[in-house]
Parts: structure tokens; sequence; C-alpha cells
């Protein structure tokens, strides 16, 4: 009952986060009916193409071992040295066919999910012994459609089998007559016959299988919607704490642009609302904002602007034209050329005025 609870209250699709934890793990979406598929496949290619040139090749090799068994020793040693030919003989025949198998159980696997190297599946879990533990897997929907999924695997590929080999049936008398080549070009012939058909029948049986075993798969992937808030805190961090390196950031940045006041040129102003810190020097290709701010910044820009004798000019419309398009550490476009030169020509008069 907790199981089927905790099912339901899983509404949410898993994170990438979750599914590549379960890959880390050993915990894939694979169905072993694709993977037997592919080895049927490398089989069946080596029945009908491959075996009966490595058939060949053995028999030539075994007739003349066979030819002159009169002439070997009987010794030890002797016996020692034929049983290792024997089996270097038959490991070489058999060396390609097993290559072929090996290599479609990979790709078999491989094309339902990516390689990977874990040992965690190895590792001994207490929940896996537990007879409460056990019990809940005899009796769960994957069970249940284990053994569906047999009974329809004897019932299709019996009915497969039978269709495949119905029309050999007539022939078997006549094979009493045939001789050994013939009869096993006839076996041959049967055999593709019937992995064949039952190559066309797991392939259908394979692709509905991987299917299944991927929904399966990511439902117990499904993560509640506290699930998701707590990963979220994990990878991303907590709002709470991104507010508050947000206001350290600001805090920061915020004193760095009250400490380039002192060194403005000129602070327009709306008078009250906006302040906006210009900065030129001869070099400089145009005026630089080195410092904005509206309200309670503005009056803190005006009150150091004041303090350390930086000019303050009162122009609503372009302190609120700068402050609106001009990010700090930003030159000046070329739209407002006109009206910051006549304000930094204005203190330029004003400060040559005064020294005079």
């Amino acid at each position: 009952m907790a199981d089927d609870q905790d099912e339901e209250s899983k509404t949410e699709e898993p994170s990438q986060k979750k599914i590549d934890d379960s890959i880390k793990r050993g915990e894939v979406a694979k169905s072993q009916e694709l993977a037997t598929f592919f080895v049927l496949a490398a089989a069946t290619v080596f029945v009908a193409f491959m075996s009966q040139g490595v058939a060949a090749k053995l028999a030539r090799s075994l007739t003349a071992f066979i030819d002159h068994a009169d002439t070997m020793a009987t010794d030890t040693r002797a016996m020692e040295g034929v049983a290792l030919h024997l089996i270097a003989l038959v490991g070489g025949a058999l060396a390609l066919p097993a290559l072929l198998f090996l290599t479609a159980g990979i790709g078999g696997n491989a094309i339902q999910h990516r390689l990977l190297w874990t040992f965690e599946p190895l590792i001994p879990k207490l929940s896996k012994v537990s007879p409460l533990g056990g019990m809940k897997r005899i009796f769960s929907i994957d069970a249940v459609m284990q053994g569906i999924k047999g009974v329809a695997k004897i019932v299709v590929v019996g009915a497969a089998i039978w269709i495949a080999l119905s029309p050999e049936l007539v022939h078997l008398q006549g094979m009493v007559a045939v001789d050994p080549l013939g009869l096993l070009e006839l076996t041959r012939r049967a055999a593709v016959r019937l992995m064949g058909a039952v190559l066309i029948v797991m392939a259908f049986i394979g692709g509905l299988d991987y299917l299944f075993q991927r929904h399966r798969w990511m439902k117990k992937l499904r993560m509640t919607r506290e699930e998701l808030k707590e990963e979220f805190k994990q990878t991303e961090g907590s709002p709470e704490i991104k507010g508050k390196i947000r206001q350290i950031r600001m805090a920061r940045a915020r004193k760095r642009m009250m400490a380039a006041v002192p060194t403005a040129t000129v602070v327009v102003t709306n008078p009250t609302h906006f302040a906006v810190a210009l900065k030129y020097d001869a070099g400089m290709r145009a005026p630089t904002v080195v410092a904005k701010g509206t309200d309670d910044v503005a009056l803190k820009i005006r009150e150091i602007a004041n303090l350390n004798d930086v000019p303050i000019v009162e122009n609503p419309p372009l302190a609120r034209a700068l402050h609106a398009s001009v990010d700090i550490d930003r030159e000046v476009p070329e739209e407002h050329y006109r009206a910051v030169a006549e304000v930094i020509g204005f203190v330029m008069r004003l400060k040559e005025k005064r020294r005079r």
C-alpha cells in the first residue's frame, strides 16, 4: 500500500541528473529479448553464409588426421601433442563465429544504452535477500509480464517453427538415401529456414519488450515535486543563498561605483530622482558613465560629489536618458554627444573661470 502511494505521488518526469545517476549505477532500460535477437541474427548469418567454409576446413583437417591415425605414437607425450593439436584445430575453426557472436552480444546491448563500466550491481544489498522484498518481486507487474512474455514466446516461436519446417516434412522419407554431405546441406537449409522464422518473431518480441522496459524504467525514475525542488537546491543552490549572493554582488558593485564618483568630471541630475556621473579626460574617445542611480543611490552620488568638489549640473532630460540607455563603465552613445558636450563644456568653462 505504501509503495502504491509512493508511485502515485511521483507525478513528475525524471530530471536529466537522475537519469544519468541511474545509468552510472548500471540501472538502464534493457531488453534481454532484443539482445537475444542480435545473437540469433549473428548465428543465422554464420549458418547461412559461413558454416560451409568452416565445416569444410575442419573436415579436411580431421580427414587427414584420421587417415594417418595408424602412424601416430600412443605414448603420453604424443597423446598430449595430439590433444593440443585438436584443440588448436577446433579453436581456430570456431574463433570466427565466437567473435561474431561476441560482437553481436555487445552490439545488442550498445544499441539500447551506451556502454558503461560499473561494479555497483555486484555489491550485495540486504534488500535483495529480504523475504518480503522477494515476495514483492515475485508478484510484481514485472514478474507477471515476464511470465506472459515467456508463454507468448513459446506459443509464437513454436508456431513460427512449425510454419518454417512443415514444407520440409515431405522430404524426411527421402533423407535415408541421401549421402552424408547432401544430408548436411539439407540440414543447413532447414536450419536457416528455422532460424529465419524465429528471427522475425524475436525482432517483433524484442522491439515490444524494449519499449515496455523503457517505459517501466522511466516510470521508476519519476520524481515527486519535493524531490525536484531538493535536487534543484543541490545543483543550482537554494533561492535564499542565491538571493544572498546577488545582494553581496550588488553591494560590492555599488561600493566600487561610489568609489569612482570622486574621479568624475560632472554629475548630471534630475535633480532629485536621477544622478549620472560622467568622466572625461583629454585622451578619451567619448565620456564614460562611472556611476548612476535613482532616489537613495542618486542622493549618495550627489553627497560624494559635493564632498569631492565634483560639479553637479541639473539636466533632467539628459539625466533620465543616460540612466536608461548607458551602463556603468560604458561610453556615451553618439545620440547624446551634443548634450553631454554642452554640459562638460560648461563645467570646463566654470573651472577655468574659478582658476582665473
